[in-house]
C-alpha cells in the first residue's frame, strides 16, 4: 500500500453520521447569527472607566433631564444614586417639628410625677367638659324646675315636660338601668320586665318615682322599699316533701302540669306558710312585694326544681336607691319614661 492512499474517516466523527447531523446545523446557525449581531454590540468599557451618556435624558415634552449622579456604593450591579427629598417635602418636615415644640410649650404634653405639664394656654380637658355641663345644666334649668314643680300627671299632660321627660329619662335609662334590665327593658332572669303589667310593687307614676327614689332592700336608705322571703329549706321551716307538695300547689295555681295529690297535699302547706303575702289564691300583695303566683309571669322561673329552689333558700334581690345620685328632675324624667314602656298604670 502507498503513503499518499488516505485512510477511511472514522464514522463516529464524520459530518454524514446522521447523529452527529443535528448538532452542527445548531453551530452553523449560532454563528451565523454572532456574524448578525457582532456590528450592533457595543464596545463593553473597563471596570475603572466611568460611563459618560452618549446624550441627555429626555423628559415629558422633550425636556432634557439631568443626570443623577452616583454616590459610588454599588452592590451586584445595583447603583446607589445620589438623590436628595424635595425641598418642599424637607420644609415641610422641619415645619411639624416646629409646630410639635410650639405645641409642647403650649399645650399640656410632659408627664410629670403627679401630672402633665399646663402648658402657656393652662388648657384642660377637664374644665371644658364640667363648663360645657354647667352650661347644657344652665340651659335646662327651667325645665327641669317645671318638671320637679309639676306633679306627676301633669308632666305625662303637658306636650313639653313629656318630650323633655321622655329624652331624658331615656337617656338616663340607658346610662343607669340598662345593665340589669336590659337595653330594651326587657328583663332577664332575676330583673323585672318592665315593658308588661306585672308589678311587684306597683306601676303607677307615684309606684315607680318611689322605688325609683329609695331603691329596694337598699341597705343605705332608711325609707327603701323592704320584704323578705322565709327561707323555708335553710331554715328548716320546710321539709322536702313539703316543699315539693307546695311546688306542685304553685303549678296548680298558673295553670301548669302538677301533680294533683301532692297539690292537695300542698294546699295546706301554702295556707299555713305562704298565703299571709301571696294571698289565698296566689294573686300577691304589692303592698309587700309579694309576686302573684296564679300567673306563669315570674323572676327567677317556674320549672319545679327553679320553684323548689326558691321556697328553699329564699330570693333577696336589691335595687339601688337612686336618690344619691340622681337629682330630683332626673328621677322624675326616669319615672315618665319607665311608665311610658307599655306596663305604666
Amino acid at each position: 500500500m502507498s503513503d499518499d492512499k488516505k485512510t477511511p474517516q472514522d464514522d463516529h466523527a464524520s459530518p454524514a453520521n446522521p447523529d452527529n447531523q443535528i448538532d452542527l446545523r445548531r453551530q452553523s446557525a449560532d454563528a451565523e447569527h454572532a456574524a448578525k449581531i457582532a456590528g450592533d454590540i457595543p464596545p463593553r468599557p473597563e471596570p475603572d472607566t466611568p460611563v459618560a451618556p452618549s446624550h441627555r435624558r429626555k423628559g415629558r415634552h422633550g425636556v432634557g433631564l439631568k443626570e443623577t449622579p452616583s454616590t459610588g456604593h454599588e452592590w451586584d450591579g445595583i447603583t446607589e444614586y445620589d438623590n436628595p427629598m424635595p425641598r418642599w417635602w424637607l420644609w415641610t418636615f422641619y415645619a411639624t417639628i416646629i409646630w410639635a415644640v410650639g405645641y409642647m410649650f403650649a399645650y399640656p404634653a410632659i408627664p410629670m410625677v403627679t401630672q402633665a405639664t399646663q402648658g402657656l394656654l393652662a388648657t384642660n380637658s377637664r374644665k371644658e367638659v364640667a363648663a360645657e355641663i354647667d352650661r347644657f345644666a344652665a340651659a335646662n334649668a327651667p325645665i327641669q324646675a317645671a318638671v320637679v314643680q309639676a306633679e306627676l300627671g301633669e308632666i305625662t299632660r303637658d306636650p313639653d315636660l313629656t318630650s323633655y321627660a321622655t329624652n331624658a329619662g331615656g337617656a338616663l335609662y340607658r346610662t343607669w338601668c340598662a345593665q340589669c334590665h336590659g337595653a330594651g327593658a326587657g328583663g332577664a332572669r332575676g330583673y323585672p320586665n318592665l315593658l308588661d303589667d306585672s308589678w311587684l310593687w306597683g306601676g303607677s307614676l307615684e309606684d315607680i318615682h318611689l322605688t325609683l327614689t329609695h331603691g329596694i332592700r337598699d341597705p343605705k336608705d332608711p325609707d327603701t322599699r323592704w320584704s323578705e322571703m322565709p327561707r323555708f329549706g335553710v331554715d328548716g321551716l320546710l321539709d322536702r316533701q313539703q316543699i315539693d307538695q307546695v311546688v306542685h300547689h304553685v303549678l296548680s295555681l298558673s295553670g301548669q302540669p302538677f301533680d294533683a295529690a301532692r297539690a292537695a297535699a300542698g294546699a295546706e302547706v301554702y295556707a299555713d306558710n305562704c298565703s299571709a303575702c301571696h294571698m289565698d289564691d296566689g294573686s300577691g300583695d304589692r303592698g309587700q312585694g309579694a309576686p302573684a303566683l296564679n300567673d306563669q309571669i315570674t323572676l327567677y322561673g317556674n320549672e319545679p326544681e327553679t320553684l323548689a329552689r326558691i321556697i328553699s333558700q329564699g330570693p333577696f334581690g336589691v335595687m339601688p336607691a337612686w336618690s344619691e345620685r340622681l337629682s330630683e328632675a332626673e328621677i322624675r324624667a326616669l319615672t315618665v319614661y319607665v311608665h311610658g314602656l307599655g306596663g305604666g298604670e
